[in-house]
Parts: C-alpha cells; sequence; structure tokens
C-alpha cells in the first residue's frame, strides 16, 4: 500500500505540474495584446521566463528583439532574437545585476509608438534587479529577510524600496512606450504589485509599512538604505496594461483532477496556505490520524499556497522538504497515508529537490540508519533525511511558478 501512495504522489505531480506550464497561458493572454505602430520588445523575469518568453515567441514572430532573466539552469535553448540570461535566486547576483542592465537599456531608447511585451513570474524579486544600495547590502538584506521567517508580501515590500524596477519603476524606465505586463502568479490571492515585486505596477505598500517590517524583524541596514525606506515608490501608472494568467488555484485544481482521476475523493481545503511548514505538516498528518482508520474510501486532501521556514539551523532543504518531514512524525505507523509537498517551479529552497513525499514508515527507515528526525527538524535538514530513506521529489526545472501544493493521500 505504502508503495503504491508513492507511485500516486508521482502521477498527481506530473498532471498537476503539466496542466500549470505557462505555453497555454501565455497564448490566452496575447489575445489581448494590442501592438503600437512602432517596434515590440520583450522582456522577461522570473522562473518561468524562458518558457514564457519561448511561447510568445511562437505566437508573435515580429518581435525584434528581447532579453529573458531566469534562474540558473533553467534556460532550455536558444529563442530567435532573445538574449537569455541566468542569475541568482532566491539572493539576487552580479548577474541578476548585469542582465536586469541589459533590460534597462533595451527599453530606454524607446518612444512612445513602441511596446514592451513583459513576461513576468515568481522568482522576479531576485532574477530582476537593480539595486539602489550596494549589491552586498542588498544580498545580506535578502539572506536577513529570508531567514527570519517575513512572508513574501512583507519582504517584496523591503525590496521595493531598494530597487531602481520594483515598485513600479520598471514602467517609469520604459515610458513613454506602452507595457504590456502578462503576470504568472505566484502569491497568493494574485496582488499584481506584489508578483515579483510588481516592476510594472504601481504600488500600493507605503514607507510606513516598510519601516514597521524593518522593525518587527530587527532588520540591520545601513543609513543609505534606512532612508530609502522613506522614500515612496510609484502610485501611478498611465502606460502599463497587466493580465494576470495562471495560479494556484489552476494548481489545486489540477491535483483535484489527477487524484479523481485515481479513485481518490478530493478535497481541497485551502488554496491560501500560509503558515509555517512545520505547521502545515503537522495539520496534514493530524488528518490522516482522524481519517486512516475509517477505510471506506480514498480520500485526497489538497492544500496550495506558500508556506515559510524560520531558520534556526544550518542544515538544507526548503519549505516543501520541511513540511513533508514534519509530517512524517505524525504518519508514524500508519500504513495507509502519505503526505507530499511540491514546488511547481521544480525546486524547493536552495536545493535541486522540488519537493518532499513522507509516509507511515519514514520515521522507522530513518531510525534503522541511525538518524533521529527531530535533530533534522531542527537543523532545518529536511534535505539529507528524506534523501537517506528516499523522500525527495525531483523534478527538475519545470518552467512555471504558481506556489506549491502540499497533498495528504489516505488509501
Amino acid at each position: 500500500m505504502i508503495s503504491s501512495l508513492r507511485k500516486d504522489a508521482d502521477i498527481i505531480i506530473k498532471k498537476s505540474i503539466d496542466a500549470v506550464l505557462p505555453d497555454e497561458a501565455v497564448k490566452r493572454a496575447l489575445k489581448g495584446f494590442k501592438k503600437g505602430t512602432g517596434k515590440v520588445v520583450l522582456v522577461a523575469a522570473g522562473k518561468a521566463a524562458w518558457q514564457m518568453a519561448n511561447a510568445a515567441v511562437k505566437e508573435m514572430p515580429d518581435i525584434s528583439e528581447g532579453i529573458v532573466v531566469t534562474k540558473y539552469d533553467h534556460v532550455k535553448g536558444n529563442i530567435p532574437g532573445i538574449t537569455c540570461c541566468e542569475a541568482g535566486h532566491p539572493v539576487p547576483d552580479e548577474n541578476s545585476f548585469s542582465a536586469t542592465r541589459k533590460a534597462l537599456d533595451l527599453v530606454r531608447p524607446l518612444g512612445e509608438d513602441d511596446t514592451v511585451l513583459f513576461l513576468l513570474s515568481g522568482g522576479g524579486s531576485a532574477l530582476f534587479e537593480s539595486p539602489l544600495i550596494p549589491g552586498e547590502e542588498l544580498q545580506d538584506i535578502t539572506k536577513q529577510l529570508l531567514a527570519c521567517g517575513a512572508d513574501i508580501v512583507e519582504i517584496n515590500t523591503i525590496r521595493k524600496r531598494l530597487s531602481g524596477v520594483k515598485g513600479g519603476r520598471f514602467a517609469e524606465v520604459a515610458a513613454p512606450a506602452k507595457v504590456y505586463s502578462i503576470v504568472l502568479s505566484d502569491i497568493l490571492g494574485d496582488p499584481l504589485d506584489m508578483i515579483a515585486s510588481g516592476p510594472a505596477v504601481p504600488d500600493t505598500s507605503t514607507c510606513q509599512q516598510a519601516q514597521e517590517i524593518a522593525a518587527r524583524y530587527n532588520l540591520k541596514l545601513s543609513d543609505e538604505a534606512r532612508n530609502l525606506l522613506g522614500k515612496e515608490t510609484p502610485k501611478e501608472l498611465s502606460n502599463v496594461t497587466s493580465v494576470i494568467t495562471g495560479s494556484v488555484r489552476e494548481l489545486c485544481t489540477a491535483a483535484s483532477n489527477a487524484a479523481k482521476d485515481l479513485g481518490y475523493e478530493p478535497i481541497i481545503l485551502t488554496d491560501m496556505l500560509s503558515c509555517e511548514a512545520k505547521d502545515a505538516g503537522s495539520f496534514l498528518a493530524s488528518i490522516a490520524i482522524s481519517n486512516s482508520r475509517k477505510g471506506d474510501k480514498k480520500l485526497a486532501f489538497i492544500a496550495g499556497g506558500e508556506t515559510v521556514v524560520h531558520l534556526k539551523g544550518t542544515g538544507k532543504g526548503g519549505r516543501n522538504q520541511e513540511l513533508a518531514l514534519s509530517a512524517a512524525i505524525g504518519l508514524n505507523g500508519l500504513s495507509n497515508a502519505a503526505v507530499f509537498s511540491v514546488g511547481s517551479d521544480g525546486t524547493d529552497g536552495p536545493t535541486d529537490a522540488a519537493g518532499g513525499y513522507a509516509d507511515g514508515e519514514t520515521v522507522s527507515d530513518l531510525k534503522e540508519k541511525g538518524l533521529n528526525i527531530n535533530l533534522y527538524l531542527d537543523n532545518n535538514d529536511a534535505y539529507n533525511a528524506l534523501k537517506a530513506v528516499d523522500g525527495l521529489i525531483i523534478t527538475g526545472p519545470t518552467g512555471t511558478n504558481v506556489n506549491d501544493v502540499s497533498v495528504l493521500l489516505i488509501s
């Protein structure tokens, strides 16, 4: 039964991700695109940038030139007329900065008859960056925000004010050219100004909020950075049209359909999951305990969203791996339940895994190898614990990015 659950998990993962690949989403969004009388240039940023750009160029051969900025190992080949760059994520690096400079150089000379086709996906906050403070300090602040447990909205509220492209500033640079922005959402509720920190969207966050976040997490900032938190971002943009296409809701629906095809009764718990990864894992395990002995039907409980990890240890992992490993404690001894959690982009934290899988045998398998699950959780080392018991889910870069999906299967 356990091996059957793992096979079902792998099928659901593949079908779910295939259903939210950006090709069709970009095609849908381009139906509303109206080019000006001038030229069209393409700028794509984010983990799904290559896939989105490749789809757009196939649909619009009159794109004159463009640039893609995506994560390392996410470029899957040449795109005619497009320069493809890879850069750092989740912490921006010099390649992020240099690629963004190329994008800015591309749009600055454009006139009012020209159009920028701007393709944006999650991860763009790190990949698409022109810092207003030294790059090393921006990297340090990003690391502080990732480690303190701040959520993505809080992180982006800070990053907008330290950047020359975030919070609507990229659209300002592109003016007077029109910007047609196609956005693949990776943030709960699809707030346009927070996805990749909203380079082409008027910013709804305020200086006061940014300063409160900095104080709440006791961020170590230079005087220059603190001063920037007090400078307001653009609140109006007249040259931008934005279209959201793809989101975690579609990912949850796809997981539900895939589970149903396998004979499970799917229950979507939420597409707004936002809590500590450990708590989410424990919660799913508690549902398993309540339902695993009823035995009259196969159930799939589905939660989409994005959890957070409060880094206390020095181990290796990501939020999805930590969620799965945390669930293993409650699943221990159950013969008919499993939990898996994956990032739709195929990468979970700074690892090569998309997420993790755990079932009723995970704890005992670790014990047989002399490994204490609690020590690994305390050290935020879910990757190495799951690796030891074949609990890593590895898909490779998928070309999309619409949050995470976590599933409890009861057979």
